[in-house]
């Protein structure tokens, strides 16, 4: 509606500067003038019509005595209450007549009983609060009727009854509360209406059906929540239709299978958050869309617009949040080549999502936090023959070693093939109050090279990836997180892992249920789950609200110096470790960190000893056997060279004895051995018994 308006005002521009305004030479009326003046009539047809120009007069009462000949009479912006038959019935070829910005309080104060060339009558800015069952007789050939920003609030079924010429019907910035289809039964011919403005919340099922020619219709500014499957039905003809400034929070995708023919579509500054697969599919007349002024839009999912075969022009700015369109969020849209994204808080454009643009002449990305290191390389490629719109804005904001640079400026050999995940700032708040029962939506999304995979951590420590469904949590796979029905159960710090082959991004939110969060329990305890030879399974119970964990650990014999206790971060939802390359038969210790997001810290501690390796028992059977054999040996080579080579008969008889002890005895060498395990020889000095 708002091009339309626009066309046909610069047409009138355009003709008025071409065609001058001429004298009227007739008496005019003190204060007025009276001049032939170009005019169109309501289908734009040309006229050069005679003029009577009283506005801005502060008069109460229409002067007397006007042009018998007068065809547009201007009484705009006076103090005019009431107007009586006689007052303006002498003017039978009077085509426009304007008394807006006036005091008229009732329909009834229009002295307006027959008028039949009358065309185009305003009305608008008064203090009309109700129109009764035929508030316009006599006016069958009326084309326009403007009764925006009075102060409607009833409208009798049959108003309009007898206007069934009416082309135009403005009632936008009233206080009506509902749209009642049985206005329309009396309106057949009507090509534009416009009730915006207007308290109603909701469009009910067919409430437009008897409006089979119109051809515009704008319902902006209405406070509308949802629009119902078939509140469209009926307008076949229907060309253009502005949702602007309302409450929506989905796109109304089924209302707009309704009408086929739509070449416009204004849904600026609705309180959406995605642009979801399938919102717009087979609109196949579709030529302009526009999604700007959107404050909660996050993201554009793959396939949300898809089949629009007509689409020339696609206007996505002004969106402070918007950081992501998936590379595949527009497919077979081959007529677009105008491409509008500035003023967002986009980090890139895939490649993948332009190369699917076949007709895409030119793109405005300036004024985006543009991330010139990776995902944005097809911008220098020789290929691309896109023209940039504010060339001199479209900046780099990341990398710093790159920041305010012009983004085509960037040589192509210092953007990468691969690149960590970047969830954007804005994706989510980072605190969020909610009540008890609410449902809640977390967006998360991140562009990376290669694609990243999105999962999210619950407070309690549970990990929630796509496709799956855990109780209350269900993630979706471009990242969105649903809370249903929540309780202060689910309050808490929610974090968002994104990553790739390369690394991770993390950003969590903290929410709120009832005005409270969740505490820290009172206690921390880290218990010993498993110990074998070479690693010990620590295990804890999982806690809310944490923020990070840290484990370390060390042997009791090195736990004096610092450089040797081992230190691991424990990743978002893990509550057991299994601490490896350990020593057989050693004592450890092992300490778990946590830190809260109540700014507590706590910690717990275990020791345990690792076990002796099975092959080490083998091992020292084999060498007891061993040993006992080689001393034997020894004791009697040594008993031998004695007798052989002892310088006394009497010294030989008192030889040795020998006397192997086993188990052994406490030798101090022996002291912190296992017992049992070691062999202890005694030799004595003892008589032989011959």
């Amino acid at each position: 509606m708002r091009r339309f308006q626009t066309s046909s005002l610069l047409l009138c521009v355009v003709a008025a500067t071409a065609i001058p305004i001429v004298p009227w030479k007739v008496k005019c009326p003190p204060q007025c003038v009276c001049q032939i003046r170009p005019w169109y009539t309501p289908r734009s047809v040309y006229r050069e019509a005679a003029t009577v120009d009283c506005n801005d007069l502060f008069i109460s009462a229409v002067p007397e005595d006007l042009p018998e000949g007068t065809q547009t009479l201007l009484l705009q912006s006076n103090n005019i209450a009431r107007l009586e038959q006689s007052e303006l019935d002498y003017l039978r070829n009077l085509s426009e007549l304007d008394l807006s910005q006036n005091s008229f309080s009732d329909v009834w104060d229009f002295g307006l009983k027959s008028m039949p060339q009358l065309l185009s009558l305003h009305l608008e800015e008064n203090q009309l609060a109700e129109l009764p069952d035929g508030s316009f007789p006599g006016l069958g050939n009326l084309q326009e009727l403007y009764l925006n920003h009075n102060q409607l609030r009833r409208i009798a079924p049959c108003a309009f009854s007898g206007l069934g010429s009416l082309l135009r019907l403005h009632l936008n910035s009233n206080l009506l509360r509902t749209v009642d289809s049985r206005w329309f039964q009396m309106l057949p011919s009507l090509e534009i209406l416009m009730i915006g403005g207007n308290r109603v919340d909701a469009i009910l099922d067919m409430n437009f059906r008897p409006l089979s020619n119109l051809r515009s219709l704008v319902l902006a500014g209405m406070n509308l929540r949802e629009i119902s499957d078939y509140a469209l039905e009926g307008l076949r003809s229907l060309e253009s239709l502005s949702f602007y400034d309302n409450k929506l929070v989905n796109v109304p995708k089924r209302a707009l299978q309704q009408v086929p023919g739509l070449k416009f579509l204004d849904l600026n500054k609705n309180p959406l958050q995605r642009v979801k697969q399938s919102d717009f599919t087979n609109m196949l007349h579709l030529k302009e869309l526009g999604l700007n002024n959107m404050e909660e839009l996050v993201s554009i999912d793959q396939f949300a617009l898809i089949n629009l075969p007509e689409l020339t022009k696609l206007d996505v700015t002004n969106n402070p949040k918007l950081s992501f369109i998936h590379p595949n969020a527009f497919h077979h849209l081959p007529q677009l080549e105008t491409l509008m994204l500035n003023n967002n808080a986009l980090s890139a454009l895939h490649k993948q999502t332009v190369e699917s643009l076949p007709n895409l002449q030119e793109i405005s990305i300036h004024s985006n936090p543009i991330r010139c290191d990776c995902v944005i390389r097809w911008v220098n490629s020789t290929e691309n023959h896109i023209r940039f719109i504010e060339p001199q804005s479209t900046l780099c904001a990341e990398p710093p070693d790159l920041k305010r640079r012009h983004i085509r400026d960037v040589p192509f050999r210092e953007m990468t093939d691969r690149c960590l995940p970047l969830i954007s700032t804005k994706s989510f708040p980072s605190h969020l109050e909610v009540a008890d029962g609410d449902n809640v939506s977390l967006h998360c999304r991140a562009l990376a090279e290669p694609d990243p995979e999105i999962y999210w951590v619950t407070p309690s420590g549970v990990k929630l990836i796509p496709y799956a469904e855990d109780g209350r949590y269900k993630v979706h796979p471009e990242g969105t997180l649903e809370i249903h029905g929540i309780s202060a159960r689910e309050a808490g710090l929610y974090t968002c892992v994104a990553h790739n082959l390369l690394g991770a991004d993390t950003k969590s939110v903290s929410m709120m249920v009832n005005h409270s969060f969740p505490l820290s329990e009172d206690s921390l305890e880290l218990v010993v789950a498993d110990v074998q030879a070479y690693h010990i399974l620590v295990a804890w119970k999982p806690h809310l609200n944490t923020i990070s964990s840290n484990l370390t650990w060390s042997s009791f014999l090195l736990s004096s110096n610092l450089d040797m206790t081992n230190v691991a971060r424990i990743p978002m939802g893990t509550h057991t470790y299994n601490i490896t390359r350990l020593h057989q038969d050693t004592e450890y210790w092992a300490c778990l960190h946590v830190a809260f997001v109540d700014l507590q810290a706590k910690v717990a501690c275990v020791n345990a000893r690792t076990k002796e390796a099975a092959h080490r028992y083998w091992l020292l059977e084999g060498r007891q056997s061993l040993l006992m054999v080689l001393v034997l040996c020894l004791l009697l080579l040594a008993a031998s060279l004695i007798a052989r080579y002892s310088v006394g008969a009497e010294l030989l008889r008192g030889a040795t004895a020998v006397r192997v002890v086993y188990p052994p005895l406490a030798q101090p060498w022996a002291r912190g051995q296992r017992g049992g395990q070691l062999l202890a020889v005694e030799v004595q000095a003892a008589p032989l018994d011959c």
